[in-house]
This record gives C-alpha cells, sequence and structure tokens, in this order.
C-alpha cells in the first residue's frame, strides 16, 4: 500500500486594497469681483461647459484675440440685467455670476453675428444636466463691445477666472473646502 501525503493549503493572504489617492481640490479662490482691464475687437464665437472633480468649467472661446488683449469682470449680482435696456434677465439657480467679456458677440466691422446667442435665452449648445454646481446659463446680449453672459449656480461659492489663449475660463468650486 501506498503512502497518501496530506499536503495543508497555505492561507491565502488578502492582498491590501488600493484606494485612490485623494483629489486635492484647489483653495483659496474666494467669491470677490474678478476684473482685468483689457479689450478686443475679435468676437466670441463659442461658450462651452465641463464638469471636473473639483469644479464645473465655462469657457468662452475669442479666437484671434490672444491672452494679452483679452478682458473680464466676473461677478455674483442679486440679478441680471441686460446692458444697454437694463431688463432684467431671469436665470435659474440659488446665485447669479454676471460673466462679462470684453470683446463683441458680432463682427464689427458687418455688425454680423459671430455667436448665436438671443439675449434672455439658454446659452446655445451649453447642457448643464449632471453639473453638480452650474444650474442654468442665459445670454445678456453684446453692448458697446461687451459680451454679458448669466451663470446660474447652487449656491454663491468660489471662483476663479483665467485667460488662456484666445479665451476666458470660469471655474465655479463644487464647495467651499478643498475636498471633492
Amino acid at each position: 500500500m501506498g503512502a497518501t501525503s496530506v499536503v495543508a493549503a497555505a492561507p491565502i493572504a488578502a492582498a491590501p486594497a488600493v484606494t485612490a489617492p485623494a483629489t486635492a481640490c484647489p483653495t483659496g479662490w474666494g467669491s470677490l469681483e474678478k476684473t482685468r482691464a483689457s479689450t478686443t475687437t475679435a468676437p466670441v464665437t463659442n461658450v462651452r461647459t465641463g464638469r471636473q472633480a473639483c469644479y464645473d468649467r465655462m469657457v468662452v472661446d475669442v479666437p484671434g484675440a490672444g491672452s494679452s488683449a483679452l478682458g473680464y469682470t466676473v461677478r455674483y449680482v442679486d440679478r441680471l440685467h441686460q446692458d444697454g435696456s437694463g431688463r432684467p434677465i431671469p436665470v435659474g439657480g440659488q446665485a447669479v455670476l454676471e460673466v462679462r467679456v470684453a470683446a463683441p458677440s458680432y463682427d464689427p466691422e458687418t455688425g454680423a453675428p459671430a455667436y448665436p446667442g438671443r439675449a434672455g435665452r439658454p446659452l446655445p449648445g451649453v447642457d448643464l444636466t449632471g453639473y453638480r454646481t452650474f444650474r442654468d446659463a442665459r445670454f445678456a446680449g453684446s453692448f458697446e463691445g461687451e459680451t454679458q453672459i448669466g451663470l446660474g449656480v447652487r449656491a454663491r461659492l468660489p471662483f476663479r477666472v483665467l485667460v488662456l489663449n484666445d479665451r476666458v475660463v470660469v471655474d465655479v468650486a463644487h464647495n467651499w473646502t478643498g475636498t471633492p
């Protein structure tokens, strides 16, 4: 008779859990008005939005302006009023950011529209479904070389404004802390 050998199976060690590093969100942006003086005759041609881990982003494209010629004013307002007429424009959300870009939304030589926005209407092509911070985005108009947009957000949250090549970028944080 042959001997039977029994081999005990070694216990299987559980692999250590791997967790993704926490996203460190920027802090210190604040909610006060941000302004940069400059103007361009290059027109606004597009407005688009995107979602990031820590903030929602709006980008205003001004091809041909370059970064040094782009000016802006971004601030919280109690109510958005259209330049020129003073007409109030309803914007959804608990707080409203007025975004002014110192560029027209029309061709300054011909007067033809360069951006298809209509005063008081949602921004063309912008769908804010699924955004954590953005609630509404309305075109207010273009008056005396400035394009005006109302950005409705869920609360008066910190924001920053960046000027990159041919665009103004507005980032609104998801919350006041540095965590997503």
